[in-house]
């Protein structure tokens, strides 16, 4: 059974020959304009999708998004930034709206224009009337390097209100107030201040704790739309849904992380607020040393320890107090013997490895998400544009 996007909402996705014959224009299209809000990336190269759809989004509100792939139209200059608005305009057209209330997202090679012949004949294809709803169909419209499509979905406890979710990304993956490509939906009543206040939560605790090679996009977008047609739910059930299909999402992508074959969770607790936590969490997830350790199954604590002791920012940190766990088995400040290396290293071929680290200094914790690092990570970027 289909995924299908919730009530008030409608997708065209169709291939307009930007790369080759797979899918690379997609729209997902509300009733009417609704609440909307996003986050996007801090990139100083931010591309003109980014920037056109941060001015969109100020009303807290759109009417459709769409995501051209396979081109991110990034460091295009003033003719990438033209073409951008053409899309929103042509679409805009298409829906009697005005392109304000359209977002738009584009992910692919960087420093390229888009085929605007192949856009405009893409743009005119848009139907007048909507009727496919599925859900996947519009996840695998924006992959581009993805070996899966990524969707989630989640019912809000006490309606029947739903929230769904698609993503795209699995490298040039270090979110900072946004990350990859992320969009969801909700039919459920939402007030615009409390979508995006609860939007922003959600995404520092999810799509911000993942990495999968410490590279910030420039084209970093997530988006989310309510279209309130199943009506009013309680906030804290809805946020309680949306984190659920966000944390699923988070998890896809740093499974399916360029060349991965591992997923790599690391929890650090005892911390002395979030920030700490959440810094020497990434340091250890982003650690090409600790990433390649665990491609190896090798239960090398002692990279994990490096990657600790580097966050010398952090002054309050004493090696004596540190506590470092691969799954359940304490492997610092105890010692391991040779057949407690052996399990670790059995546990370490599994396809999840948690790491933890308690760093007594405080009571706060985060989790983190990524990959293990594989030759075939070298080899896809090595020959991504050739």
């Amino acid at each position: 059974m289909t995924v299908q996007l919730p009530l008030g909402f409608y997708s065209h996705v169709a291939n307009i020959g930007i790369k080759d014959s797979t899918d690379d224009f997609t729209l997902v299209v509300a009733d009417e304009t609704c609440a909307a809000a996003g986050v996007f990336t801090q990139s100083r190269f931010a591309g003109p999708s980014v920037v056109v759809s941060r001015e969109h989004i100020a009303s807290l509100s759109a009417r459709a998004v769409v995501v051209i792939s396979k081109n991110a139209n990034v460091a295009t200059g003033a003719e990438g930034m033209s073409n951008a608005r053409e899309v929103v305009v042509g679409v805009a057209t298409a829906l009697a709206c005005d392109p304000t209330d359209i977002l738009i997202a584009s992910t692919g090679v960087i420093g390229r224009q888009y085929p605007m012949a192949q856009v405009r004949s893409g743009l005119k294809s848009i139907p007048q009337q909507f009727v496919a709803t599925s859900a996947e169909a519009v996840a695998k419209g924006i992959m581009t390097t993805d070996t899966v499509h990524k969707v989630a979905q989640a019912t809000i406890s006490g309606s029947s209100a739903r929230v769904v979710g698609v993503a795209k990304g699995v490298g040039m993956i270090e979110p900072n107030m946004a990350t990859l490509i992320t969009m969801i939906f909700t039919d459920a009543l939402i007030e615009s201040a409390d979508l995006d206040q609860v939007f922003r939560r959600v995404i520092d605790r999810t799509f911000n704790c993942v990495s999968v090679d410490t590279d910030t996009s420039t084209s970093d977008t997530a988006i989310v739309m309510a279209s309130g047609i199943a009506g009013a739910v309680k906030i804290d059930a809805f946020e309680a849904a949306l984190y659920e299909v966000a944390l699923s999402l988070t998890k896809q992508v740093a499974r399916d992380g360029e060349g991965a074959e591992k997923l790599i969770e690391v929890h650090v607790d005892g911390a002395k607020d979030g920030d700490q936590a959440k810094t020497v969490a990434k340091a250890i997830v982003n650690s090409p040393l600790v990433k390649t350790a665990v491609h190896g199954a090798d239960p090398n604590w002692g990279r994990v320890a490096m990657a600790v002791g580097k966050c010398s920012q952090y002054s309050d940190i004493d090696q004596d107090n540190v506590v470092i766990r691969f799954g359940s088995q304490e492997v610092y400040p105890s010692q391991v013997d040779a057949a407690g290396l052996a399990n670790l290293s059995q546990y370490m071929r599994g396809t999840d490895v948690r790491i933890q680290v308690s760093l007594a200094t405080g009571t706060s914790e985060a989790t983190v998400w990524g990959c293990d690092l594989t030759d075939g990570y070298v080899r896809i970027n090595a020959d991504y544009t050739t």
